[in-house]
């Protein structure tokens, strides 16, 4: 049997760069192609990377393709990865998986039928910092965890991002983009949420591009970017979530956790590592057990120092899981329940209901240094 399966990417964004860096770090899995809608974009990221570019259609025809990447912006990933699928591809997609549980479903059903894998990012939350944390979840250094916050606030993207209007059109905002790694790790922590309520505004209907090239365009908002949100888990655990593009400043940390026994500090989600604090009572911090994790330790170069980043483990963990006949942690059961709690949240804000889970969303298997190790390529 073959050991490594052969990658191909259709979308040539941002994001892509990071993929075709970070994917040679990890066993069982070789990008060979890429695609984009853009002829030009897609012979400009082989030629970078030293793949080969491809239409759309060649790529979903190629041979040496087994696993396809959906890089493509939100509103197209249904569509990308049913393709994929029905041209007998297995499928990694971005977040967020799709915008409706009905797309979802049925992308499970197109998988089913021809015995193909699909998982979706965000897979940080299989970084040190966040195994760590869910070892003294798991482990009863906090005891039964009770409730939470956790906060995603900005003053949005527009100052950044080349082309951010998709941004702020359906299928994006805060709860849909920059969501998905806050309530993939509660959910890998805690398990899954029974019903949220929440209310959603758009503070700013329009809303100017400062970054380049299209300094001074006008973007009209078409989904809220404001949201708060409550979260009830299945274990009885209150959770409040805040996501926001329209805060200057704040002070809060990205997600605390409160147990019976004591509070877990958990770093910033949208990254891997981070430090992780556990307060007992009496605010006094708890010692940690000695924890060397490979997707904790700082790999790249950052604004903010050295940090660690190791996109790609969740479709190396699909990859190896296939060729291993195992179960995979980012997976489409676990990312369609988290694209339960999004849509949720939204559909309460719009009709200021609690809405109920209709998912189950069964916590994926913990990554401890071992089992990360064995994604990793062993260094000559």
């Amino acid at each position: 049997m073959t050991q490594v399966l052969g990658v191909g990417l259709i979308g040539c964004g941002n994001i892509s760069a990071a993929y075709l860096k970070l994917a040679p770090l990890f066993r069982g899995i070789e990008i060979r192609a890429c695609a984009d809608i853009s002829a030009a974009a897609a012979k400009a990221r082989a030629e970078e990377f030293g793949i080969r570019a491809e239409t759309v259609d060649g790529l979903l025809g190629a041979p040496d393709i087994d696993i396809v990447v959906n890089l493509t912006v939100p509103a197209v990933h249904y569509e990308v990865s049913a393709r994929a699928l029905d041209a007998g591809k297995h499928v990694y997609s971005e977040k967020p998986f799709v915008l409706t549980l009905e797309e979802g479903r049925d992308l499970a059903a197109r998988a089913a039928k021809r015995n193909l894998r699909v998982g979706s990012a965000p897979d940080t939350f299989l970084g040190g910092a966040h195994q760590l944390a869910r070892h003294l979840v798991d482990s009863g250094a906090t005891g039964r965890i009770t409730g939470g916050t956790c906060h995603v606030l900005s003053p949005g993207m527009e100052h950044w991002h080349p082309n951010p209007d998709f941004f702020f059109k359906p299928g994006g905002g805060p709860i849909l983009d920059l969501g998905p790694y806050y309530i993939s790790n509660l959910v890998q922590l805690i398990g899954p949420v029974a019903r949220v309520a929440a209310m959603c505004s758009i503070p700013s209907p329009q809303r100017r591009i400062t970054s380049e090239p299209r300094h001074g365009d006008m973007i009209t908002v078409e989904t809220p970017t404001t949201v708060h949100a409550i979260l009830e888990f299945a274990n009885g655990a209150l959770v409040t979530l805040g996501a926001s593009w329209d805060v200057k400043t704040h002070g809060h940390r990205p997600m605390e956790l409160y147990g019976t026994e004591a509070s877990l500090i958990v770093p910033d989600p949208n990254f891997f590592g981070g430090k992780v604090e556990l307060i007992g009572p009496d605010a006094v911090a708890l010692d940690l057990p000695a924890w060397e994790h490979p997707l904790g330790v700082p790999n790249q170069e950052h604004k903010q120092g050295m940090m660690a980043n190791y996109r790609a483990a969740g479709l190396a963990d699909m990859a190896l899981s296939i060729l291993e006949g195992r179960p995979h942690r980012c997976s489409l059961e676990f990312a369609l329940h988290v694209v339960d709690v999004m849509t949720a949240i939204l559909q309460s804000g719009e009709t200021g209901s609690f809405i109920h889970l209709t998912t189950d969303g069964e916590q994926p298997a913990a990554l401890d240094a071992e089992a990360a190790a064995a994604l990793l390529k062993t260094k000559d």
